[in-house]
């Protein structure tokens, strides 16, 4: 095991791959991953999928069968991608019983195109749950202005939710009472809390891109490539705003758990900076983050773990969103964009995924 991941690990940052496919499952690399690079975790998502269906034969003998049985698309690709995550979650389950349920977990988006749509979210949600049929799974909703009830809703009854696509603090927070209230109703309706997990995915080098270009534009390059690590870092100080609140000690004392920060988009898109910028910089406790394959390998090798680098950094972050402000850069613009544009992205690999699932239910 590599030195670095142990110290990144030991300051209490879970490890999860941003990535899954059917030939990373049954080449057991998943396996290798999990005993080399302290992986303890996976999540997927539209893109992940179509990309892993481009490549290989792996998937071949599924879509033979779903084609022999007449299947439609949309129900052939719910089996394809909950076969992986069943696969991918009984692989994880010894991490899911090691850590008491905190970790080994494996998350399987909805459906992108429903994320305008808070009552088909749910019904997506509840479908998938079932499917699938393993504790250690989570649904990931997306955190738009419809997404929250739907969040509520499905944490009211049990489903365990990985809240995705969260750009800006005042969606987090947003997201964190959907959260409180989803838990409220499971306790009203007597469910065991301990069972009901959940995460908060806080999306990071999207916001350096996007603020980045508004930079340039701006002549503030001095500025670029810090909105990122600041946004998410006062992401943080609102979840520790609410791990100290009654309202959580209450449910807490009832035995919820904590919704973790995930940090998101995590691989740098811009070579000009370090490929760890965004490990080295939000080591935090109770945090997950999430890393591409490129990421996880960089981390191993060189990256820069020297203990927390989110709670000491909160009135620096607050001067840099101050600065990005004086220089011209619209917040509230920039997480609209970046939200639409998550939406989008994603619903153009949820078509992309249909069409060649399509192409392939050939008898």
């Amino acid at each position: 095991m590599s030195e670095i991941l142990n110290k990144l690990s030991g300051q209490g940052v879970s490890i999860w791959l941003d990535d899954i496919s059917r030939e990373r499952l049954r080449s057991g690399n998943l396996e290798q991953l999990i005993r080399d690079k302290n992986v303890v975790g996976v999540t997927s998502n539209p893109t992940i999928f179509a990309n892993a269906l481009s490549k290989g034969d792996a998937y071949n003998a599924q879509l033979h069968d779903l084609a022999v049985r007449g299947v439609d698309v949309g129900e052939a690709v719910r089996a394809i991608t909950t076969y992986d995550i069943r696969w991918a979650a009984d692989v994880l389950r010894p991490a899911f019983d090691a850590t008491g349920g905190v970790d080994g977990r494996v998350s399987l988006e909805v459906d992108p195109r429903l994320a305008r749509e808070s009552e088909k979210t749910v019904a997506e949600a509840r479908s998938l749950w079932w499917m699938v049929d393993r504790p250690n799974l989570f649904i990931k909703i997306p955190a738009t202005l419809e997404g929250l009830p739907a969040i509520t809703q499905a944490l009211s009854e049990g489903i365990s939710i990985n809240v995705t696509l969260i750009f800006s603090l005042e969606r987090y927070r947003a997201v964190m009472d959907a959260w409180l209230a989803g838990l409220e109703a499971a306790q009203a309706k007597g469910l065991n809390l301990a069972t009901i997990d959940s995460v908060a995915s806080f999306f990071v080098s999207r916001v350096d891109t996007e603020i980045d270009k508004r930079l340039d534009k701006l002549g503030k390059p001095e500025l670029k490539g810090k909105a990122g690590v600041a946004n998410a870092r006062l992401a943080y100080a609102a979840y520790e705003d609410v791990m100290n609140s009654e309202r959580w000690q209450r449910l807490r004392a009832a035995g919820a758990r904590p919704q973790r920060p995930l940090w998101a988009s995590t691989g740098v898109k811009n070579p000009e900076y370090s490929d760890t910028l965004y490990i080295d910089q939000l080591v935090a406790p109770g945090t997950v983050n999430t890393m591409p394959e490129k990421t996880l390998d960089a981390t191993a090798d060189h990256a820069n773990v020297t203990g927390d680098t989110v709670r000491p950094y909160y009135e620096q972050a607050w001067n840099t969103m101050a600065a990005l402000k004086d220089a011209g850069v619209d917040y509230d613009d920039v997480v609209k964009v970046l939200e639409d544009e998550g939406v989008e992205k994603f619903e153009a690999s949820w078509n992309e995924l249909l069409e060649s699932v399509t192409k392939n239910l050939v008898p």
